[in-house]
């Protein structure tokens, strides 16, 4: 089950650190989403894989891994709440083993299908154990030695040793192989091996225990004296079989002595001497060869047996106990049919009168389902979190708060005369407006691979890089923007009815990331880069789409930018599949000479010649390091371009431009035409 790979990433996380976790998940390659899923049931080769890659990651031996494994899911265990279900196992090292198995059935009920090792110990004189491990997985031994060491020290407060004294494979009457090891328990107090003889309980220093203990002593006293009634009374066979219709007595040599009435009638064949128990029942559960030594050493344990019936191929299966009748030397099976639906309950031609009103299995059944439902209504609940939780942050953040990123591309954008829009117009249709042209962007977003940061007010902020990395962050964002510029002149101005025109700014560089706030968490970003892509955006203009030296389209000049002097930046003026149309509109100069008029149209440009000469441009730019791209780069210089000289010139080809320093209108005489390299190029 998938609490194995959960357990296994808490380990590596909190043993060694998050990036050993990432590269541990980069070479296993699963999904950190779907890969890690607590109740659902994985190949035994994907949780192999993990631990062996675990190995391989940290260098250590397969063995070392798999025992200090052990040693945490212990701790694990007793992080996350299972600390009182551990402490009913038992009261010393031997009882809590013994009812591992009973744990184990218990979680089969949760676990669908699971399958479980199974446990029994076996005490020697001289104050050691023999703990005997069966699975049918090979090569998990390791994990009990860590696991045992574990309980002795958290648990009982002893120091223990664990060896292993034997291993071999054995194959049950099933065709099932199982993986046997043997062990050595050695449990030692102030340099002593602890005794067979109860400890007394005054010198216990685990007091949560000592009511445990307490009880567990007294039981076991008790059963080790004669039950002597005050009134001798006796139960005939008959009223026996009546009492338990699903009970089963047999002796020591596995000869059956008794059937409960239900049994009797499901197999129709009568008890008759010299019965064998195989020939009637199958053992599933514990897994374990059929036998008394064996039934003994797990006599705590849950047993499931399966009944054979007459001219039906599907058995009945039947759970239930244990309990040694000393006086008889009889083994009675106690038990209640296994039965999950109404419809089993025809198919084996059973009735609800059947079934005891009552019994421990029941129970446990009834409190199984309450608790399989609360399960299913918290992973609901779960799901609903996550979800508002994602939509608020990426789930890659959600997961790690706060993340360096070396390089990404921000981009801001606004709307030109938002706040002259807004004073005229009524709120609804600001709202209106607003909802028409966000809900383009967002689409484009999606599209790109982009993640929207936020909005406040017309202001649009995205960014690309982030929280996973993306070579082309610098691409997906230009790409963005220009279809987000194409997009707002189809919504149009509830006040002039003309189309919006927006201003964009695009900035790379490196940033940090995190989940800000308590009441009202959000993910934000950090850092110059932030800043810089904001400058980007209040000092363009409209209709453009204006990047710093990071991508490359076309030269603007150097601008002074507020708080970060002269920067050299460009205008993305279109990609291979589209050109943006140059705007024609008269926009207001950000620098200090005041307005400027854009005069340029289908023929002309708006910047001097060498602007246009690219190449040099680009020498000064490092691509690589920067993010930029080489193929949008060459799309530029492959990109066709008019003779920007008017028809009507007798000669001569006047490139218009106009500086940030001045009105000064370049002589034609000294710039050549940008496109024929002549300075007489010739009418078109």
């Amino acid at each position: 089950y998938g609490q194995i790979h959960v357990i296994v990433r808490d380990l590596v996380q909190s043993m060694f650190g998050e990036e050993t976790w990432q590269t541990v998940l980069q070479k296993t390659k699963m999904d950190p989403n779907n890969d890690f899923l607590v109740f659902k049931r994985y190949d035994d080769q994907i949780t192999y894989k993990l631990i062996g890659i675990v190995a391989e990651t940290l260098d250590l031996p397969m063995e070392t891994v798999l025992t200090v494994f052990g040693r945490y899911f212990l701790a694990y265990c007793l992080r996350h709440g299972y600390d009182k279900m551990l402490m009913t196992l038992g009261g010393d090292m031997v009882s809590f083993i013994q009812n591992l198995d009973s744990l184990h059935a218990l979680l089969a009920m949760s676990y669908k299908g699971i399958n479980a090792p199974s446990f029994r110990c076996i005490e020697h004189t001289d104050g050691t154990m023999t703990l005997h491990y069966y699975s049918t997985r090979p090569g998990l031994h390791s994990i009990v030695l860590g696991l045992v060491e574990a309980v002795g020290t958290e648990l009982f407060n002893k120091t223990v040793t664990v060896s292993i004294k034997e291993q071999n494979t054995m194959t049950t009457m099933e065709g099932i192989v199982r993986h046997h090891t043997a062990f050595r328990v050695t449990i030692v107090t102030d340099g002593q091996t602890e005794t067979a003889e109860e400890e007394p309980l005054e010198t216990s220093s685990d007091k949560w225990l000592k009511e445990v203990k307490r009880k567990a002593y007294e039981m076991r006293k008790r059963s080790s004296n004669p039950f002597q009634p005050s009134i001798t009374t006796e139960l005939k066979s008959e009223d026996l079989c009546m009492a338990f219709p699903y009970h089963i007595v047999f002796d020591a040599a596995l000869y059956v002595k008794q059937c409960g009435i239900n049994i009797q009638r499901l197999i129709d064949l009568k008890v008759q001497e010299g019965m064998m128990l195989e020939e009637i029942a199958t053992l599933v559960q514990p897994v374990m060869d059929l036998s008394i030594d064996n039934i003994f050493e797990f006599i705590n344990a849950v047993f499931v047996m399966s009944i054979d019936r007459v001219d039906d191929p599907k058995p009945l299966l039947l759970r239930g106990q244990m309990v040694w009748m000393r006086q008889s030397q009889f083994m009675m099976f106690i038990a209640s049919p296994r039965l999950t639906s109404l419809n089993e309950l025809m198919d084996m031609n059973m009735y609800l009168s059947d079934i005891p009103i009552f019994d421990l299995t029941k129970k446990l059944d009834e409190t199984t389902a309450m608790l399989r439902e609360t399960s299913h209504a918290l992973e609901e609940e779960k799901k609903k979190t996550e979800t508002l939780l994602f939509q608020m942050m990426p789930k890659k953040i959600a997961q790690k708060l706060t993340q360096k990123h070396a390089m990404v591309t921000i981009l801001f954008s606004d709307i030109v005369t938002f706040t002259n829009i807004a004073s005229v117009c009524p709120p609804m249709e600001i709202v209106n407006m607003l909802n028409e042209l966000y809900q383009r962007f967002d689409h484009h977003a999606n599209v790109h691979d982009v993640y929207k940061v936020e909005t406040i007010g017309d202001a649009y902020m995205v960014v690309a890089g982030v929280p996973e990395a993306q070579p082309d962050h610098a691409k997906r964002v230009a790409d963005f923007a220009v279809d987000m510029l194409e997009s707002s002149s189809e919504v149009k101005s509830p006040a002039t009815g003309k189309p919006l025109q927006i201003r964009i700014g695009i900035h790379s560089g490196p940033i940090v990331t995190g989940v800000v706030g308590n009441k009202k968490p959000r993910y934000d970003l950090f850092g110059d880069t932030v800043n810089c892509a904001s400058r980007m955006e209040s000092h363009g203009a409209p209709s453009r789409i204006q990047c710093s030296e990071v991508t490359y389209r076309k030269r603007r000049g150097d601008i002074p930018v507020k708080g970060k002097g002269t920067m050299c930046t460009f205008f993305i003026v279109g990609i291979k599949e589209k050109r943006l149309y140059e705007p024609e509109d008269e926009f207001i100069n950000l620098t200090e000479e005041g307005p400027s008029r854009n005069v340029n149209n289908s023929h002309s440009v708006d910047m001097p010649s060498s602007a246009l000469d690219t190449s040099s441009a680009v020498d000064d730019v490092d691509y690589d390091e920067m993010g930029a791209l080489d193929d949008v780069t060459q799309m530029f210089l492959s990109m066709p371009r008019d003779c920007p000289r008017p028809a009507t010139a007798p000669t001569g080809c006047p490139v218009l431009g106009e500086r940030q320093e001045g009105e000064h209108r370049l002589r034609e005489e000294d710039h050549p035409c940008p496109v024929h390299d002549s300075t007489t190029c010739g009418l078109m």
